[in-house]
């Protein structure tokens, strides 16, 4: 059945953490929503599919190609595929991460 969900409200921060939960994860792509306290990232990393970031709330900086872009609630980027990128919180920071995975 269909539901209404509140991002902000779906999932909390843990300190010192970065939190992750997946709304949908299909053959095609997947559809996760992260919190990450203040200070905390991810590495650099490059994955074969484009992905949609989309800052439910917050600060993050994203680095894609080793050009930096600071994001703030409301925003989105595209990080394309194969492209190596990097994320990092300013403040925390809640976003949802789409992954289109199906080739063309």
């Amino acid at each position: 059945m269909p539901e209404i969900l509140n991002l902000k409200e779906y999932i909390d921060y843990q300190e010192g953490s970065v939190v992750s939960k997946m709304l949908i994860n299909k053959p095609e792509g997947s559809i996760t929503i992260f919190a990450f306290d203040k200070g905390e990232g991810l590495s650099e990393h490059t994955t074969p599919f484009d992905a949609f970031v989309y800052l439910i709330e917050g600060k993050a900086e994203i680095t894609i190609s080793g050009k930096s872009h600071v994001l703030e609630e409301g925003q989105m980027i595209i990080m394309p595929a194969n492209e190596p990128h990097a994320l990092k919180a300013l403040e925390r920071y809640k976003m949802m991460l789409v992954m289109i995975k199906s080739k063309f």
